[in-house]
């Protein structure tokens, strides 16, 4: 142990210096910051290194608004090549930092929209669900839309991902602001939604390993999540099943970007044109479980759970540029004056 250096410290200093490391086989290291998790990045990875060798691809994993706080705090020195994740509404004020470089992918005109400028793209289709175990509640009793998350039933029985770490989370609450915006021209019945939510709330937890477990073990019986996870929890054994809520949904356009100086561009942008063509969209697809935004694949690279998702998923009418102009706001209002301070719904 280096002299003075607690193994805390030490952890702290490695993540660090980590991508900073040569590849001591000569090939040149690629690093990801994402929050897709291992069963996304350890496949792509994978085979993206057999079809080019001469890369070794690095990442590590962490949530949305980790990743947008790693990158900024880099900015003079960036450690990543690639910012593979998250939603839009995030890499939006990412772009708004000067922490993308514009690029355009092989595949972009294969997407809707994009970033004005071309800093980032949309890749991925991220559906926020109701969640709920369903070895202690049925179909029919659990949630079948957002407000139902409010009846006294739940009380101390849900648990939820913390939403200052989490861009799903914070695109939920951001739904509930801005709603409220669009129906009163005030943010205050949104946040009174929040505060009735958080007095429902049993615990807001920092992972979404965490959040599994406590629903698994019943230690909380109903949440709110990405349907990606719930589906790999399913097709590995777990009682955690999810509704569509009949409201709508935010649809999420989870998205990639080049980092602003970038150490390896070439091998960052070569990611990129591959990440988003069909093999690897179908390789994430039957994986992982990952909706793409591109709408120009043949039907037969649909598995059957996409093309119910798509024939079930109706996404809500959200004014995302208000959320964009906000919800960095509306989280620290939320932080302040919600979290721990819910009241008994009247």
């Amino acid at each position: 142990m280096i002299a003075g250096l607690s193994p805390a410290r030490l952890l702290s200093l490695a993540l660090v210096l980590w991508p900073l490391a040569s590849c001591s086989d000569g090939r040149t290291p690629l690093v990801l910051y994402s929050p897709h998790g291992r069963e996304i990045l350890e496949p792509l990875e994978l085979r993206f290194e057999q079809i080019h060798p001469e890369i070794d691809v690095r990442w590590l994993d962490m949530g949305s608004q980790d990743v947008l706080d790693r990158i900024r705090t880099e900015a003079a020195n960036p450690q990543a090549d690639v910012w593979f994740g998250g939603p839009h509404t995030i890499f939006s004020r990412g772009a708004g930092l000067d922490l993308l470089a514009p690029y355009r992918p092989s595949w972009a005109g294969a997407v809707p929209g994009g970033h004005p400028q071309e800093l980032y793209w949309g890749l991925y289709r991220a559906t926020p669900v109701l969640v709920y175990n369903g070895d202690a509640v049925s179909e029919e009793e659990a949630p079948k839309d957002w407000d139902d998350l409010l009846d006294p039933r739940w009380r101390g029985k849900i648990v939820l991902r913390d939403p200052l770490a989490s861009g799903t989370m914070r695109t939920i609450f951001g739904m509930v602001l801005a709603r409220s915006v669009a129906e009163t021209g005030s943010d205050a019945a949104g946040f009174e939604w929040l505060c009735r939510l958080d007095s429902q709330t049993k615990e807001y937890v920092f992972s979404p390993t965490l959040l599994f477990e406590k629903l698994t073990r019943q230690e909380a019986l109903v949440s709110m999540w990405e349907l990606t996870d719930i589906l790999l929890l399913q097709d590995r054994g777990s009682p955690l099943r999810y509704r569509f809520a009949s409201s709508g949904l935010p649809v999420i356009t989870d998205s990639i970007g080049l980092v602003a100086g970038a150490a390896h561009p070439a091998a960052a942008k070569a990611f990129i044109d591959w990440v988003g063509e069909e093999e690897a969209l179908t390789l994430v697809l039957n994986g992982s479980y990952r909706l793409p935004v591109r709408d120009d694949l043949p039907d037969d690279a649909l598995p059957d759970w996409a093309r119910s998702a798509l024939a079930n998923i109706r996404p809500a009418e959200i004014d995302w540029d208000l959320i964009e102009q906000r919800g960095s706001d509306w989280m620290v209002q939320w932080d302040r004056e919600v979290r721990g301070r819910g009241h008994q719904p009247e």
